[in-house]
């Protein structure tokens, strides 16, 4: 007997987590084994003529909530949380099952709506929930919960039909999951002559070897009143599940029928009806009207997330995380296991002996021997000419500098090279990188970053910001860094790269990324790393696949305005170079790569003329010494 497979993702919309644990145990217990995964998603609403930046807070207070849904989930349960930012809840719902690809839906169902509800007098059981089932692109199963702990008898009246089908194969996988039988249901009217219930049971018999392949108990009754009939089954059961009834037209039950709404809010079980994802069936004139504006509407909100600025408010507010959510690194450490992933913390330095010993000893001490968050700290030195590279060794981390590493094929000045080089050096699934001249130096410069990865799979990278004090004449002075991002870098953003204007902090030094994305980015060599890791991360896996983190406060050393404006050079340089790449046209005959500096002083004027160019180093997948180390299972501990 070959059956339809078992749903592979199941999106569960979360209206309050406290109350959720019943739908993830219903969820764990539906889908695919092996490969199946669990959605919990939240919707954070904002009014239409509000910016849906604003729901940036909420959306982070949504995903503190969402995390208590973790603890309800079973032993090798997949199980990711996601916030979305809509105008509208089922919007969000409907759009976050398309992009999750989603072969199940899963609601709550609280609504007090019975059989005595006036036709046409309201939605069948939530105005939300109606809306999806019109428009959802996956299947739906909506939960009466009553606290099903101890399944062992599974009640299914069948009538036929698609709903029925997909309620059998639900059935049975819960009751292969629980040890149960199921009873699979059917009546027929009283009186009924021997022949057509000889006919009907033999149907009924049929039926359940077709579908159910735990232990199946079919039950033939005879019934003058089908509900009540139903209902005095129910009572012997300890979970119901039913497809939806609505034949075209039934009044008020256009959506999942009168019955199984009848059923669900009197049974004694919990109740569990389902419906597929294909058509209602025939509409009146109304509901045909009612659809056409629904999809006007729709129409109009696809046209509005397509545009630029919407597209970069929404990600703004769904994609700001806090280091706090992270804080955890019991629960990190956990995560990283169940998902397999190894981790790589890279420190690049250049003359870092004030700085490097504490964030090499805290790192490791919180990391790596109170939590398993780091499987190796790599520190990648820029040819230091003070005792950084003894510092950290004497540490505990593991020290190269990047001039010998990769050796034939040259070596350039800058932090880029050190950080394409380290994607050689480190073999983890995630490289996170952390800058090291910071002076208030807090292990969630590493954990902020890693964090969204871990929760969140979309996610490919993470960048960090904060808050950048500026020390002038000794004084620590609040809100003075960051005067190239301000200057320089958010305006040629929002100018040439408007899906990037949200990034807060775009030149930080912390971020973190998956291997699978990093490998196959070109890395500038020097200071333009960071503005074209994110040119380049965006062109691959898009706004989407990028989220940034709220690391609060970092304190570093500031670089004079002459330093600044050698890195703005460069930053100018870069941009202009992806950006004719974008545009697959020449915008300048040369693109100067020198920089002239006047200087003055005692009498003296003069010009000095510097060679600013950074050079681009191929994705790392390309480099074929890279490829045998990775096809080896290498460690990363040799130099090339």
């Amino acid at each position: 007997m070959t059956l339809e497979p078992l749903p592979a993702r199941i999106l569960i919309p979360v209206a309050n987590p406290l109350t959720a644990e019943e739908l993830i145990r219903v969820g764990a217990s539906l889908m695919e084994p092996r490969t199946g995964e669990l959605t919990a998603l939240g919707i954070v609403e904002v009014p239409e003529g509000v910016p849906l930046s604003e729901g940036a807070t909420r959306a982070r207070q949504a995903r503190r909530l969402l995390q208590k849904v973790l603890d309800y989930v079973p032993e090798g349960t997949v199980i990711h949380p996601l916030v979305r930012i809509a105008r509208h809840a089922a919007a969000g719902i409907v759009e976050a099952a398309a992009e999750q690809d989603a072969d199940l839906m899963i609601f709550g169902w609280g609504g007090k709506s019975g059989p005595r509800r006036e036709p046409g007098s309201g939605p069948v059981i939530s105005p939300t929930i109606d809306e999806v089932v019109r428009e959802a692109p996956c299947d739906i199963a909506v939960v009466k919960q009553r606290g099903a702990r101890q399944i062992r008898r599974i009640l299914v009246p069948v009538r036929g039909g698609p709903h029925a089908e997909l309620a059998l194969r639900l059935a049975d996988a819960l009751a292969n999951r629980h040890g149960a039988t199921v009873v699979v249901m059917h009546l027929v009217p009283a009186g009924v002559t021997e022949a057509v219930r000889a006919q009907a049971e033999r149907a009924l018999v049929a039926l359940s070897r077709q579908y159910v392949t735990a232990h199946a108990e079919p039950l033939l009754r005879e019934a003058a009143n089908v509900r009540s009939a139903i209902l005095r089954e129910a009572d012997h059961a300890d979970l119901v599940v039913m497809g939806a009834s609505a034949p075209p037209g039934e009044p008020g039950g256009a959506l999942f029928g009168a019955l199984p709404e009848a059923i669900a809010q009197r049974a004694r079980p919990t109740v569990i009806v389902v419906k597929t994802r294909e058509a209602i069936g025939r509409q009146t004139f109304e509901q045909l009207a009612q659809k056409a504006e629904t999809l006007v509407a729709a129409d109009r909100a696809a046209e509005e997330s397509r545009a630029i600025p919407a597209r970069v408010e929404r990600w703004f507010a769904e994609a700001n995380f806090h280091h706090s959510e992270f804080a955890d690194l019991g629960r990190l450490a956990a995560l990283k296991e169940k998902q397999g992933l190894s981790v790589s913390l890279v420190l690049p330095t250049l003359n870092e002996a004030e700085t490097i010993g504490p964030i090499v000893r805290r790192a490791i001490r919180e990391m790596q021997e109170r939590y398993r968050i780091l499987d190796e700290i790599l520190v990648i030195d820029s040819a230091s000419d003070d005792d950084t590279r003894d510092i950290a060794e004497a540490e505990g981390a593991r020290v190269v500098q990047h001039p010998e590493v990769l050796s034939r094929y040259g070596s350039f000045r800058g932090k880029g090279e050190a950080l394409w080089k380290s994607l050689y050096e480190t073999s983890g699934d995630i490289v996170v990188w952390a800058d090291t001249d910071v002076r208030n130096w807090h292990h969630r410069m590493v954990y902020g970053t890693l964090g969204p990865l871990l929760v969140e799979p979309r996610l490919q990278y993470v960048k960090g910001y904060y808050q950048r004090p500026i020390v002038e004449g000794g004084v620590l002075k609040e809100g003075g860094g960051g005067r190239v991002t301000e200057l320089v870098a958010r305006p040629l953003i929002n100018l040439f790269f408007p899906e990037l204007s949200g990034l807060i902090q775009p030149l930080a030094g912390e971020y973190a990324g998956r291997r699978a994305l990093l490998e196959q980015m070109p890395f500038f060599t020097g200071y333009a790393v960071e503005i074209g890791h994110l040119i380049d991360a965006a062109e691959r896996v898009g706004m989407g696949g990028l989220g940034q983190v709220d690391l609060e406060r970092r304190v570093h050393r500031n670089q004079e305005l002459e330093g600044l404006s050698r890195m703005s050079f460069v930053i100018l340089q870069a941009v202009m170079k992806r950006l004719e790449e974008r545009r697959r046209v020449r915008l300048f005959a040369e693109l100067g790569s020198t920089m002239k500096l006047p200087r003055s002083g005692r009498g003296r004027l003069s010009l000095e003329v510097m060679e600013l160019a950074d050079h681009e180093r191929p994705p790392m997948i390309r480099i074929p010494e890279y490829l045998e180390r990775r096809q080896a299972g290498g460690n990363g501990s040799e130099s090339g």
